[in-house]
């Protein structure tokens, strides 16, 4: 059985990104996955402070709400992260998040004690904004590969909606919640994110 972890970066619960992850949730669920999802907002954390505690151990040293995700993500098979776009990036709560990863990147690159937990993850990026620019995502598609590889992952597939401004226009927007909710479906058993039309996915 797959272990999933989903983190909610968005601030604002039921908004058209925490609807996509919910519809991600029920498509795992439904095939057996163990899924977590945590809504950042709701933690008390710090993003990196470059104090460079982790560079002997590979462990972070601040002592706040993330000191026992790292454990999850450890356990994790798949990690998906959901933000909504805030000029055209991923909101703070989410970079702060990544940042924190920096402890997981010594651990496997700096002090070679391979990947984390034993294993490679998927990675999967789930995100919605207002505007329908064509960049909008290139910046933070980026970051989510250099987050999950940071983590002994693999950015895998995104789901990216555009035209999303208003609180709950997710559910008007053509297929949106179905890709989600399929996705989660793939994430939790063939991993075969291709079956699911209308995403992204690496080299597409």
């Amino acid at each position: 059985m797959n272990r999933i972890l989903v983190f909610c970066g968005s601030p604002r619960r039921g908004g058209n990104t925490d609807l996509l992850a919910d519809a991600f949730v029920s498509g795992a669920r439904a095939k057996g996955a163990h899924v977590e999802k945590i809504r950042l907002i709701e933690l008390k954390y710090s993003p990196c402070i470059e104090c460079g505690g982790c560079d002997e151990t590979g462990i972070c040293i601040l002592d706040d709400d993330l000191t026992k995700i790292y454990h999850e993500i450890e356990m994790a098979d798949v990690v998906t992260l959901a933000s909504p776009m805030f000029f055209y990036n991923i909101t703070s709560g989410s970079q702060a998040l990544v940042e924190r990863a920096q402890a997981f990147w010594i651990r496997q690159y700096v002090l070679q004690l391979g990947k984390i937990g034993g294993k490679t993850r998927h990675g999967v990026f789930l995100s919605a904004g207002a505007t329908k620019g064509k960049l909008l995502f290139d910046g933070s598609l980026r970051v989510m590969r250099y987050f999950f590889d940071a983590i002994g992952g693999r950015l895998k597939a995104a789901l990216l909606i555009r035209g999303a401004e208003k609180k709950g226009d997710v559910k008007n927007i053509s297929g949106a919640l179905d890709r989600a909710e399929r996705l989660g479906s793939c994430a939790a058993s063939s991993g075969d994110y291709s079956r699911v039309k209308g995403i992204w996915l690496p080299g597409g």
